[in-house]
Parts: C-alpha cells; sequence; structure tokens
C-alpha cells in the first residue's frame, strides 16, 4: 500500500499558504496539500426538453365546427323524424322498428362522445403530468413529484407487467427522497420496461415500411402503407404509455407529434443517417426502390420517435431518450472495421418475405 493511503487524516485551513488547488496549473510542492474543488452540478432544467404544447384551435375555428356540427345533428333528427313518422304512416308496427333503430342509434351516439370525451381527457392528463415532472425537477419539489407518482401509479394499474415496479415504488414513497431524485426513481421504475417496448414497436415498424416500400410496384400502395403504419403507430404507443385516444384524440396526437417534428427539425433531410445513405452513394449502388425504402423507414422511425416524446407521460431525465440509430438498426448498420455502410431489409428475410442466409448483402 502507497504512502498516499497510509496518510492520517489532516485538519488544514483553506488560507494556509501550503495548501494549493489543483487547477492552478502548477506542480504542487512536497508536503503540500492539494485541494480537489468540486465541479459544478450542471441544472436539469436545461438538459430536459419537454415536446411543444398542443395546438392550440382558434376561436373561429371552434365557432366553425361547433355550428356545423349544430346544423348537421338537426338536420340528421329531422331526417330521422320525419322517416319515422312516414313508417308510422304506412304501419305502426314499422314505426316501432324505425324507432328503436333509431334509440340504438342516439345510445351509440352518446357511447362513442363518452369515449372520444374519455380520450380527450387522458391525453390532456398526459400532458400534465409530463409539465408537472419537468417543473418537480426544476424546482426539486416533493409535494409535485410524489403526486405524479401516486399519479402514474394509478394510471399504469392497467399493465400488468408493471406490478412489481409499482410496488417496489409505492415502498419508497414514504422515505426521505428529494422531489426531482423520486420523479427520476419513478422514471426508471415504470418508464424503462415500456420505453424498451416502444423502441422495438418503432424499429419493427421502420422495417415493415423500409420492406414494403423497396418492393411495392404502385406508388399509391406505398402511400397507403406508410400513413396506415403511422397511425398504427402512433396509437399503439399511446396505447403503451397509458393513453386511450379515440378518432378525436388520434387527430390531436398527430397534430402534436407533426408539431414536435417541425419544431425539432426531426424530418429534416440532413439528419445525421439519412446523409450516411444519401452521401455514402447507398441508394446509387443499389437499386433505386431499395434506397427509397431505406429512406422512408428512417422517417418512419423519426415519427415513432417523435411519438414516444408526446406520448411519453414524463420527460426523459434519468433514462436516455432512445436515438435514431437505435430503432433503425435494422436498415443501416456500420461496419467497424472497414468503415463499409450495409444496408438491409429485415433480419433474417429478404425483400420479398423468405428467409435468408446469414450473410448480408453490402455495397461498395
Amino acid at each position: 500500500m502507497t504512502d498516499r493511503h497510509n496518510r492520517r487524516p489532516q485538519a488544514f485551513r483553506l488560507d494556509d499558504p501550503g495548501v494549493v488547488f489543483a487547477d492552478e496549473g502548477q506542480p504542487a510542492p512536497r508536503g503540500a496539500v492539494v485541494v480537489t474543488p468540486t465541479p459544478p452540478i450542471p441544472d436539469m432544467a436545461e438538459e430536459i426538453a419537454l415536446p411543444p404544447p398542443p395546438p392550440r384551435s382558434s376561436r373561429w375555428g371552434v365557432l366553425f365546427w361547433t355550428g356545423l356540427g349544430g346544423l348537421v345533428s338537426l338536420g340528421l333528427g329531422l331526417a330521422v323524424s320525419k322517416l319515422v313518422e312516414d313508417l308510422f304512416a304506412r304501419a305502426d308496427w314499422l314505426g316501432y322498428v324505425g324507432a328503436g333503430f333509431a334509440a340504438a342509434f342516439v345510445v351509440a351516439c352518446l357511447g362513442l362522445l363518452a369515449r372520444e370525451t374519455f380520450g380527450l381527457m387522458r391525453l390532456k392528463t398526459l400532458n400534465k403530468l409530463r409539465e408537472r415532472a419537468a417543473l418537480a425537477l426544476e424546482k426539486d419539489d416533493r409535494r409535485v413529484a410524489e403526486g405524479v407518482t401516486k399519479e402514474l401509479i394509478t394510471l399504469s394499474r392497467g399493465s400488468p407487467g408493471l406490478l412489481r415496479a409499482r410496488t417496489e415504488l409505492a415502498s419508497h414513497l414514504d422515505a426521505i427522497i428529494d422531489g426531482a431524485d423520486l420523479i427520476r426513481l419513478t422514471e426508471r421504475h415504470l418508464m424503462a420496461p415500456l420505453d424498451a417496448e416502444a423502441t422495438r414497436l418503432v424499429s419493427n415498424a421502420a422495417k415493415r415500411v423500409s420492406v414494403v416500400t423497396a418492393v411495392s410496384p404502385r406508388a399509391a400502395v406505398d402511400l397507403v402503407f406508410v400513413a396506415l403504419t403511422a397511425v398504427g403507430l402512433i396509437r399503439r404507443l399511446a396505447l403503451l404509455y397509458g393513453g386511450r385516444p379515440g378518432a378525436l384524440g388520434m387527430v390531436r396526437l398527430f397534430r402534436q407529434v407533426v408539431s414536435h417534428l417541425a419544431v425539432t427539425g426531426g424530418m429534416a433531410a440532413g439528419d445525421s443517417l439519412i446523409q450516411q445513405v444519401v452521401g455514402h452513394g447507398i441508394a446509387a449502388k443499389l437499386s433505386a426502390r431499395l434506397g427509397e425504402g431505406v429512406v422512408n423507414g428512417l422517417l418512419t422511425a423519426r415519427l415513432g420517435l417523435a411519438a414516444i416524446e408526446v406520448t411519453r407521460p414524463l420527460p426523459f431525465a434519468a433514462l436516455p431518450a432512445p436515438a435514431l440509430s437505435d430503432v433503425a438498426s435494422g436498415l443501416i448498420t456500420r461496419e467497424t472495421a472497414t468503415g463499409e455502410m450495409i444496408v438491409r431489409e429485415a433480419p433474417g428475410e429478404d425483400a420479398a418475405g423468405k428467409a435468408r442466409p446469414g450473410k448480408r448483402p453490402s455495397a461498395g
């Protein structure tokens, strides 16, 4: 053991001439006490980037759609009333059958309206939770952090896979933990398995889009498949993180995702991985359809990453946000030994969806 480890603890004053600070850039004299200042702690509020708030509807737009919806509802009501009266004029049993169908239609409309309202309220709750969590991280507010944790435990009761995480997290609520640390602890327990599943969903969707657009003979088929895949991906991510979006909720959620992409510039063609594809000439060396499939897969992956940040009820603080290279690893792989770019449709499948051997086609 060295003398440094055998040295006994000593008491000293900072104004003692024998005390030397380690950042002064000069060698310490023999027998001097070297003090290393503690590095400044970065402000967590500056590191957390929240998605932009949902776009607000114009008052004139709300008034327009309210008036249009009211007129359409009145028109449908008068048409149904007229139909039932005509059925009663023909025969009583026809009138009763028509009235029963009208009652079933009204009940179904009320149920759909209730479901849409519940979906919009759930999305609003998730957005408020994310904002409150960011506030707790910034202010280190224990009360706000505890409220966010309890609400997330309640919202996650529908996920049986998070039972153990909820139990462990609930046992920490009575402990003496700072507000910011409680939010990070909640994120590690509840969000880690959900983030892994979300990354898998985005990666699989990007691979499917890449394969289908590479082998599809029609551009219209590509457009429809990409649109359906994007909507389905956003809905699955919202359900994964606790949202229950209906039709109106999906419209609102899709607007939020597109707004987030517009703010972050995620759809720009200058993204690092897209630059690798175009810059290295992969699309030119391989078929044009394969290059188009890879780019469409990358754009789908960017859309999925934006949807994760919008639907996730907590900001990324303790866990790293998934990167494009994480979800697009099945589309592009860089060989570290040769620096050669490799493009593939999906692991274990060729462009036609058939099994293929382990050797992967390389470009260059």
